[in-house]
């Protein structure tokens, strides 16, 4: 119920924001602005006001037709809708979803979108981009004046790097430290995942003990990733629909090598039945070293609903408990973090520093994001691409300001690139259009309009479709 209350108000936000863009630049270059509306309204709008007569009129639950208000097409009708899942700005003599070629038989009228100049037309339509890309680089600049920034440099992990089995079929060993890919010098272990399987990098130099090694990734990392990734989700899913209290894992790539040490162990828990106490630094499961989180995370998941042995280290002295785990695979302990272990550079900003560095964060982020789409085309992408489900899960399941922030500023990039894709329907193909008549001198006939927006509007429904689709399947399979 958190993640869905945190992604309604992050899209409500973000749509909003988007369509006052188109909103503002109507108004700066005179073109009315016939609706404005948060979430789609087919049929019935949740509320709707209007001025006209010299005083606002207010109407709840209302049928969209009124000819009372039709008389006074001048002035802008705001509502609210019941279907959410975006909005829209009808803007007067324009070709969209809201209006058909037909709608715009008669002459054009100065305050009309059509009648306006090219690079009128283009600004109104970049409208919505530009607010959501300003709008994310604000709240990327105000997240790091608040909180600022942690940074755990790849060269202050002095034990190096678990890597799951997908990348030691590459060649990586346990507590390799990564000097280079492809001569570039990952600062982060961020840095690393973008390399390897967003950009499909592939000349890799490890420290391993004292020698440097060589490595040579396969061609098809990302997707044999993304593959193990879907399988993965799907026995999670499997274990989540078991146990409705079960909190789904994820699959570990790759991360800091931290070794198994016991912060804090909960009452009558596994771990606490065990014998376990804080400051117990876990070794070994059964027969298998287990020298990191992760190495014990991935052996527990082997044994569900059976005894295991654990070997531990307290004050210095090697013992073992027998203990039976539950279907969760979990112990019941809280675990000192990587920042016990090593140490993270924390960079606070003023109010004027935080504007560049916000700046540079979100260009990061979005350059990231775009380079992801590589992986979109295969097979693999194709099965991993989620709807609202898979955006909403990527909230957390409580409230934090910073995390709803952070991916708030995130979505609202995804929503700029998205919209600049030059598909008929959204703002992109618009400004495709508009190049073309800038280009060639000929405005497109609003019939031609019309029907690409149809054909872009079934493009993106599609989409939507095989998104969802995922979601779905994903929850039931």
């Amino acid at each position: 119920m958190i993640q869905a209350i945190q992604l309604i108000l992050a899209l409500s936000f973000l749509v909003v924001i988007h369509e006052l863009g188109h909103f503002a630049f109507a108004k700066i270059f005179h073109v009315r602005v016939e609706k404005f509306y948060m979430f789609f309204n087919p049929w019935i709008s949740l509320v709707r006001f209007k001025k006209f007569e010299g005083k606002w009129h207010v109407k709840f639950f209302h049928k969209n037709k009124d000819e009372e208000w039709n008389k006074h097409p001048e002035t802008t009708e705001f509502g609210i809708g019941w279907l959410p899942f975006g909005g829209y700005c009808a803007i007067g003599g324009m070709v969209d979803e809201t209006h058909k070629s037909e709608d715009l038989a008669a002459e054009p009228q100065p305050w009309e979108f059509r009648s306006k100049p090219a690079w009128q037309r283009m600004f109104i339509i970049l409208g919505g981009i530009l607010v959501n890309f300003i709008a994310a680089l604000v709240i990327f600049s105000m997240v790091l004046w608040l909180w600022g920034k942690d940074e755990l440099p790849l060269r202050n992990v002095t034990s190096g790097l678990y890597y799951s089995e997908l990348l030691q079929q590459e060649g990586f060993r346990q507590q390799d430290m990564i000097l280079s890919i492809d001569g570039q010098e990952p600062q982060e272990l961020g840095d690393v995942v973008q390399l390897l399987i967003i950009e499909g990098k592939r000349n890799v130099r490890v420290l391993r003990g004292t020698d440097t090694v060589s490595l040579r990734m396969s061609e098809d990392l990302g997707e044999r990733y993304l593959a193990i990734q879907n399988d993965f989700d799907r026995e999670e899913r499997e274990k989540a629909r078991r146990d409705s209290q079960y909190q789904r894992a994820h699959y570990i790539l790759i991360q800091e090598y931290v070794p198994f040490v016991i912060d804090s162990v909960m009452p009558d828990n596994v771990a606490d039945l065990a014998g376990l106490q804080a400051g117990d630094s876990i070794v070994r499961i059964d027969s298998i070293d287990c020298g990191c989180q992760a190495l014990v995370q991935n052996e527990l998941r082997r044994h569900p609903l059976d005894s295991i042995t654990i070997g531990y280290y307290r004050h210095g002295a090697y013992r073992t408990a027998d203990a039976f785990l539950g279907d969760q695979c979990k112990l019941g302990v809280i675990m000192r973090t990587k920042y016990d272990y090593y140490p993270v550079n924390h960079t606070d900003y003023g109010f004027w520093a935080s504007i560049p560095a916000g700046i540079q964060y979100g260009w990061d982020m979005l350059v990231m994001y775009v380079k992801q789409f590589r992986l979109v085309f295969t097979k693999e992408g194709a099965q991993s691409l989620g709807g609202f489900g898979a955006i909403g899960s990527m909230f957390p399941a409580f409230w934090n300001w910073y995390a709803f922030w952070h991916m708030t500023a995130f979505l609202s990039l995804i929503l700029a690139f998205m919209n600049f894709l030059p598909i008929p329907a959204l703002d992109g193909g618009y400004i495709l259009f508009l190049l073309v008549e800038m280009i060639t001198r000929r405005k497109p006939s609003d019939k031609f309009l019309e029907k690409a927006n149809e054909i872009g509007f079934w493009v993106l429904i599609a989409l939507l479709v095989l998104a969802n689709g995922n979601d779905i399947l994903k929850l039931f399979f």
